[in-house]
């Protein structure tokens, strides 16, 4: 089944700009959202989403009411809601494999509500911005093809993406909105930053950049939340990495950033790789 706008499916052989024209209310909510000032997420209630992973839960959480997730560049930030169960799941895209993760995350936001009943799937894209590698537009147009390939009609109605969420200071580009959360009670979508990314942020980090797949990492069933167990294989030259400043490290290693849309290249990042390079050591 088709990806709707309004009723009607997205022709996705036109370039994304002939869609913004069509659909000029997406361009008008994409407005509104970016003239949001962040909000301050504290963790009382928080379930923090880094680069991929992805976590769903229900209004009837007891214990999470807000997903969240940021540092994103030219990734981008996926919320898939049902409106009928009020199923919500937020996960960060980097491009990776952008099909199978939006088949997973379907199924996920699936498994706890009747899509064959009352309400439907609703989708909402935020972040990338226009990169000189157009690393964003690449994705968004993945994220786009890939929801239009599954089995049930979803419906976009945030679209806040590329260059809709593209700003221009001396001649470079930046984005305007790095971060959002959700407020799984509301539905409530607005840019968000996070003072504690936990638990075990720089192991999680670390688990991205060996080549970590998407990972579910919460239970809303149980209401726990999951981290690891990890694997990877030992990294090369971690040595060498451990003996350069952080400032070093982080020129060093723009082009991972880029990549991955967020800040990987700190000691402590690093340490996680020495200390943790084979599964027994987890």
């Amino acid at each position: 089944m088709p990806l709707l706008v309004n009723g009607e499916r997205i022709d996705l052989a036109r370039p994304t700009g002939d869609l913004i024209r069509a659909y000029p209310h997406l361009e008008e909510k994409a407005k509104l959202l970016r003239s949001q000032p962040a909000q301050i997420v504290e963790p009382k209630g928080l379930l923090y989403v880094q680069q991929r992973e992805f976590a769903v839960t229900t209004p009837k959480d007891g214990s999470v009411s807000v997903l969240g997730s940021d540092d994103a560049t030219t990734c981008h930030i996926v919320v898939l809601r049902h409106t009928g169960s009020g199923a919500t799941c937020l996960t960060h895209c980097d491009g990776s494999d952008t099909e199978a993760e939006v088949s997973l995350i379907m199924g996920s936001v699936k498994s706890f509500s009747n899509t064959t009943g009352y309400g439907r799937l609703e989708v909402h894209l935020v972040g990338g911005f226009n990169d000189d590698r157009q690393l964003s537009q690449k994705l968004t147009n993945q994220l786009l093809r890939a929801f239009d390939l599954q089995p049930d009609d979803v419906h976009l109605v945030t679209f806040c993406v590329t260059e809709l969420n593209d700003r221009e200071e001396k001649d470079i580009h930046f984005p305007i909105i790095y971060g959002i959360a959700v407020n799984v009670k509301t539905a409530e979508i607005f840019p968000a930053t996070f003072p504690e990314k936990g638990p075990d942020e720089d192991l999680r980090s670390a688990h991205v950049l060996t080549g970590a797949p998407l990972t579910n990492i919460y239970d809303a069933k149980m209401e726990q939340l999951h981290i690891g167990p990890y694997f990877w294989r030992p990294f090369p030259h971690v040595d060498f990495w451990l003996e350069q400043d952080d400032k070093q490290i982080l020129q060093e290693t723009s082009h991972l950033q880029k990549k991955q849309g967020r800040v990987v290249g700190t000691g402590l990042f690093w340490q996680n790789l020495t200390w943790n390079q084979t599964p027994q050591q987890l």
